[in-house]
């Protein structure tokens, strides 16, 4: 299970890069050579969906990447953060998530 995770996360960061707009455009053209017949305006609209969707990846990427940035930055400055926080974006998504999970259960039960 965790092989299949690091797997989808590495797509989920490649769909990000510039390359996988070459390789929409790769294909689109392939399939232009190969079988132009078939490229009507479903197929278009197919394209036009993979290329939007590349852009939004891209976006989301590069705000995610600016807002680590910044944090980190903020937990560098503060002298009381604890340093792993700030390797804590090199984590599969889960073990982001149950990280999150053990602070809000140590903080309500600080509270208690």
């Amino acid at each position: 299970m965790r092989r299949v995770q690091q797997v989808l996360t590495f797509i989920g960061m490649a769909t990000s890069r510039p390359i996988a707009f070459l390789i929409v455009g790769a294909y689109a053209g392939a399939w232009l050579f190969f079988s132009p017949r078939s490229l009507d305006w479903h197929g278009v609209a197919t394209l036009a969906t993979w290329i939007m969707t590349l852009f939004i990846q891209r976006a989301e990427h590069r705000d995610t990447q600016a807002m680590h940035a910044k944090l980190d930055e903020l937990l560098r400055a503060e002298g009381r953060a604890r340093d792993e926080l700030t390797q804590l974006d090199n984590q599969e998504p889960e073990e982001v998530e149950a990280h999150r999970e053990d602070e809000a259960h140590k903080l309500s039960a600080g509270k208690s």
